[in-house]
């Protein structure tokens, strides 16, 4: 399964832009819209929470059989039987993380350096977050790494590299060309009110150039 994972349109969730959207039907739509995995991030809950709302959303992407993973918390990765997880630099090393989730799980490492890129694939990275590639209010960053940064980190590894950071409708298509397998969105599609259609656009606009 690991092997043969889309990372084309990669939707992390953030509950705060929804405003008064249910999150589930708003990951739906995004799968529906094309979406190809999806990443639970959470930030200042507590762990019951971030569990019970963990399990409620596997329920969505299960039905349309997306990996679901977890940001930062391998404990609720394992607690809900998650496809992996997300972590960053200053999260578990990621030797120690793939211990925790054993061989079968996704692990995704957050590397903006070659260095960084470098360990992470050798110690069981899956696949590799870079960036912020342009400025986000979703965190805060000291300078973005921009796109030939991007590719520099890309092509130092042979593990699919997803770009994060700023990422909309109006640059994807500077990315394109730098090889990276898929972009990590989450304004650019649960932002939007037509979630399904802001997918679509954004899938279609990855893929075709």
């Amino acid at each position: 399964m690991k092997n043969k994972l889309d990372y084309a349109l990669y939707l992390v969730t953030d509950r705060g832009i929804l405003g008064d959207r249910d999150l589930e039907t708003a990951v739906e739509q995004s799968i529906l819209g094309g979406a190809t995995i999806v990443q639970l991030r959470e930030k200042d809950i507590s762990s019951l929470d971030f569990y019970n709302i963990a399990k409620s959303l596997k329920k969505v992407t299960d039905k349309y059989n997306v990996p679901l993973l977890i940001n930062d918390r391998l404990d609720i990765a394992l607690a809900v039987d998650a496809a992996g997880a997300h972590i960053g630099q200053e999260d578990l090393p990621c030797a120690v993380a793939r211990k925790m989730l054993g061989p079968d799980k996704i692990l995704g490492i957050t590397a903006n350096t070659v260095e960084a890129a470098l360990k992470a694939q050798e110690e069981g990275a899956d696949y590799l977050g870079v960036g912020a590639v342009y400025p986000t209010g979703s965190k805060e960053i000291d300078k973005p790494i921009g796109v030939e940064q991007l590719g520099v980190v890309k092509k130092a590894v042979n593990i699919p590299v997803v770009a994060i950071g700023g990422i909309n409708e109006n640059n994807i298509s500077e990315l394109k060309p730098t090889g990276i397998e898929g972009v990590s969105v989450i304004s650019a599609i649960l932002g939007k009110e037509d979630i399904k259609k802001a997918s679509e656009e954004l899938l279609s606009i990855f893929k075709d150039n």
